[in-house]
């Protein structure tokens, strides 16, 4: 593992503990160069997963940036970290699950969508404004009302 301060590659292991869901390990690094500690976790990858973008763009699925716009989504808002992360991964996991490689960015955005509605209201419209695009204000109104009516 490459130290992310000085990209020495001598790092050494020095403790190790699943998380809390157990879905990852947590490794606490020492970079033998220049002494900076660090964490790294390994996760279980079931298969390459490719996201078909609306414009038939084929990109690598990255779970990072799952991971940052369901952060965004979420900031400032009264939830646990914990919380987030066990929404990021079971999303996650219900992607692998689906047996396919090649997954429209639209299934992607569904699940997100569907996963923060189950957490809370404000990310989930937070979520819905930049995945739908959203323009004008009345497309809020739109959204919160049909919200409303469900």
């Amino acid at each position: 593992m490459r130290c992310p301060f000085c990209s020495g590659e001598d790092t050494q292991v020095k403790d190790s503990r699943p998380t809390e869901d157990a879905a990852a390990i947590r490794r606490r690094r020492l970079c033998a160069g220049c002494g900076a500690r660090f964490t790294t976790f390994e996760r279980v990858q079931l298969r390459e997963l490719i996201v078909v973008k609306s414009s038939g763009k084929k990109v690598p699925f990255d779970r990072e940036k799952l991971a940052r716009s369901v952060a965004i989504a979420t900031r400032k808002r009264d939830l646990d970290p914990e919380e987030v992360e066990r929404t990021v991964a079971a999303v996650v996991r219900d992607l692998e699950a689906r047996g396919e490689a090649e997954i429209p960015s639209s299934v992607v955005g569904e699940k997100v969508m569907n996963a923060l509605a189950r957490i809370d209201d404000v990310a989930f419209v937070r979520y819905a404004s930049v995945y739908k695009n959203f323009t004008e204000a009345k497309d809020f109104e739109a959204f919160l009302g049909s919200m409303v009516k469900k």
